[in-house]
C-alpha cells in the first residue's frame, strides 16, 4: 500500500512541475510595460507620442492590449489573445498595420509575433525579456501600411 502512495504522490508532483514550469514560460512577460522613448528608435519615424502594453497570461498563451498615441496624436487601442504556437489569430481594434498576429516561443526570454494584414506578413516583432525582468525589448521589421520598411527598435520598462 505504501508503494501506491509513494508513487502517487511523486506523480502528483511531477505533474504539479509542470504545470508550474508551463505557467512560468508563458507569464514571463506579463505585466504593464510603459514605452520608453528616449531609449527607443523607430526608422522610419516618427515615434508614437506614447505607447502602454500590457501582457495578461490566458490559458497556453497571453493576452496583448497596445494602447498608443501617434505621432499626429491619434489614439489606437488594439488586442490580441494567442498562444504561443505560430497560428494567426484576430487583432481587434484599430491596428494600421495588421488584422492578424501568430506568436510562438523561441526560448524562455523571447518570443516571435508575426503580424499581417489581409493575408499577408507586414512586421516580425521579436521580444526579449532582459534577466532582471524589468525591459521589454521589441525589435520589429517588415513594411508598415504605407509600404515603408520598418526597422524599428522600442524598449518597453515594466510599471
Amino acid at each position: 500500500m505504501r508503494i501506491r502512495q509513494a508513487i502517487l504522490i511523486v506523480a502528483c508532483l511531477i505533474v504539479a512541475g509542470v504545470g508550474a514550469l508551463v505557467q512560468a514560460q508563458n507569464t514571463a512577460p506579463v505585466g504593464t510595460w510603459k514605452l520608453n522613448l528616449a531609449k527607443s528608435k523607430y526608422n522610419p519615424g516618427p515615434a508614437p507620442k506614447s505607447v502602454i502594453l500590457k501582457i495578461e497570461a490566458a490559458g497556453m498563451g497571453a493576452t496583448t492590449t497596445v494602447d498608443a498615441v501617434a505621432a499626429d496624436g491619434t489614439t489606437q487601442r488594439w488586442v490580441f489573445t494567442g498562444n504561443y504556437d505560430g497560428k494567426d489569430v484576430p487583432i481587434t481594434g484599430n491596428n494600421p498595420n495588421a488584422d492578424t498576429a501568430a506568436r510562438k516561443r523561441v526560448n524562455s526570454t523571447t518570443t516571435e509575433t508575426t503580424y499581417k494584414k489581409g493575408g499577408k506578413i507586414t512586421t516580425v516583432h521579436t521580444s526579449v525579456l532582459s534577466a532582471d525582468g524589468k525591459t521589454l525589448t521589441i525589435s520589429a521589421k517588415g513594411t508598415d501600411a504605407q509600404g515603408r520598411t520598418v526597422n524599428n527598435v522600442q524598449v518597453y520598462d515594466r510599471q
